[in-house]
C-alpha cells in the first residue's frame, strides 16, 4: 500500500459503519458471506458489495471452503491503516507541543 489511491481506498472502506463491523466480525474468520449477511438489515448482494469494497482495500480476504466463501480480516491491511493514523497522531502531537511552547513563551513575556 504505497500510493495515495491505496490509502484513500482503505479509509473510504473504513468510513462505512457496516464495513467496519464486517472487519470486526471477520477477525475470527468463521463466517461466510451468507452468515455475515444475516447480521444486517440489507440484502445478501448488498453485503457482498461491502465485502468486495473491503477486499479491494486489502482489509479482508475471502477463501472458499467447500461451498462457503469465508471472510477473514487481513491484519496486515489493518496495520497499514494504524501506522497511517499513528503518523497523523505524531504530527498533531508535535503541533500541540509547539503551541504549548508558544503559550508558555507568551506568558513569560507578559509576566
Amino acid at each position: 500500500m504505497n500510493t495515495a489511491t491505496d490509502v484513500d481506498r482503505v479509509f473510504a472502506a473504513l468510513a462505512d459503519a457496516t464495513r467496519r463491523d464486517i472487519v470486526r466480525r471477520a477477525i475470527d474468520g468463521e463466517e461466510g458471506v451468507a452468515e455475515l449477511a444475516d447480521h444486517y438489515p440489507m440484502s445478501f448482494a448488498a453485503v457482498q458489495k461491502h465485502v468486495a469494497v473491503l477486499e479491494r482495500a486489502g482489509l479482508v480476504t475471502k477463501q472458499r471452503i467447500g461451498r462457503r466463501k469465508v471472510v477473514r480480516t487481513n491484519l496486515a491491511g489493518l496495520r497499514v491503516a494504524r501506522r497511517l493514523m499513528d503518523q497523523y497522531e505524531e504530527l498533531w502531537r508535535g503541533r500541540i507541543d509547539r503551541m504549548t511552547d508558544l503559550i508558555a513563551d507568551t506568558k513569560e513575556t507578559h509576566a
